[in-house]
């Protein structure tokens, strides 16, 4: 990867953040758009598609929550990363054992378990790693959307020319990676005020600007259910081939990288309330787009322009909130709480619901449109929020 000329080339424990990131959306990047697929080759139906996404993303509401407890409590992030991607890999190979539904439902939610350890804490050790550097946040989760490109596109042509089983063979090796680099991530130097906070993170998590946040970031992923679950069948019903959906995906997450490279001079411009109203509305018409003119290929490419805002700005600015509204000491949980109750039981209710609507790509239309309502739902609910709360 090209380091060499980056702000953060002299400090080696950027690089290795910036290449964990690189797996770890790498490895989203070869599961999340292709596992239906997957199922698919299977056998398995629509409706059990989004029930075993359903399942699997439950795991997101438990494991957050107490991976994060760990770290806060101990301290000790890095042990806690480098931990659950261990247990990650172990547990994702068991998927070769399983043909059923059970089966695999129980390899993917163990795997999903154990792999929410990573992100939480990665985020928090690179918030405090790029304190005294020229790099940022952006600069390094960029990385990570460099690598959801790569390997969509890698994986998407390869589907063309070989099994369903693509997608899990490869990320076997993608996760060994992952934790093979987390070996070398240093934990950021401690800082000279040791952060204390009194009382409960509820106390801050139960106030209006926190929870208008967390509605409307549980809207936003409800939204996603029908994109993460069925994007690439639905594709390959209207006719295009699996590296036409690796490119379209690719799109996607291509312009990712330019937003992740202006989020913070966004952000302090216009601030947190103002781009998450513009996302979500912006999300509603993109979804509504799919369901209405998926087979015109410009309104596909133009949709997925919009995932730079669907997700990358969203998911920056919602870090950034939650960095500045929470005192140190509850960062790692409040990171935990916004993975765990948004995309976990906003993904999972996501997926469930556009499972039982898609019906073997019947009610395609349905499915987008329905996550355009729910889009628009979360935009709408920053009004009952101040401009100034969401900062």
């Amino acid at each position: 990867m090209p380091f060499a000329n980056l702000p953060f080339a002299n400090h080696k424990s950027l690089i290795v953040l910036a290449l964990t990131y690189w797996l770890y959306f790498g490895q989203l990047g070869v599961l999340v758009p292709y596992l239906g697929i997957f199922l698919d080759g299977r056998g398995f139906s629509s409706a059990e598609i989004g029930e075993l996404f359903a399942v699997i993303t439950l795991a997101r509401i438990l494991g957050p929550g107490l991976w994060a407890g760990i770290a806060d409590r101990t301290g000790n992030a890095v042990s806690v990363l480098r931990l659950g991607s261990f247990l990650t890999v172990a547990t994702f190979c068991s998927v070769f054992l399983f043909e059923g539904f059970w089966g695999l439902t129980l390899s993917f939610g163990l795997m999903m378990m154990f792999w929410t350890a990573v992100l939480p804490q990665l985020e928090v050790i690179t918030m405090k790693s790029v304190v005294g550097t020229k790099a940022s946040y952006g600069l390094i989760r960029l990385w990570g959307s460099i690598g959801f490109i790569c390997l969509t596109v890698g994986v998407g042509k390869a589907l063309d020319s070989f099994s369903t089983e693509t997608p899990v063979i490869v990320s076997v090796g993608v996760l060994l990676l992952l934790f093979v680099t987390t070996l070398y991530i240093q934990a950021p130097k401690a800082s000279a005020e040791k952060h204390t906070a009194t009382g409960s993170i509820w106390q801050y998590a139960k106030q209006r600007p926190f929870v208008v946040f967390i509605f409307a970031s549980i809207c936003l992923q409800i939204s996603f259910g029908a994109y993460y679950g069925f994007f690439a069948l639905y594709m390959r019903d209207l006719g295009y081939s699996g590296q036409q959906t690796g490119l379209f995906i690719a799109l996607g997450v291509l312009v990712e990288v330019v937003i992740f490279l202006i989020a913070s001079r966004l952000t302090a411009r216009f601030g947190v309330w103002n781009l998450l109203f513009a996302s979500l509305l912006l999300t509603a018409l993109r979804w509504y787009a799919l369901a209405a003119a998926a087979d015109n290929m410009a309104v596909i490419l133009l949709s997925q322009v919009i995932h730079a805002l669907s997700f990358g700005l969203t998911h920056a600015v919602s870090v950034h909130f939650i960095h500045q509204f929470l005192p140190p000491a509850f960062h790692s949980r409040g990171q935990a709480i916004y993975i765990s109750v948004a995309f976990g039981f906003g993904g999972a209710f996501g997926n469930y619901m556009a499972g039982q609507q898609w019906n073997q790509g019947a009610n395609a239309y349905e499915t987008f449109a329905t996550a355009a309502v729910f889009s628009a739902i979360g935009a709408i609910s920053l009004f009952f929020c101040k401009r100034k709360q969401l900062m």
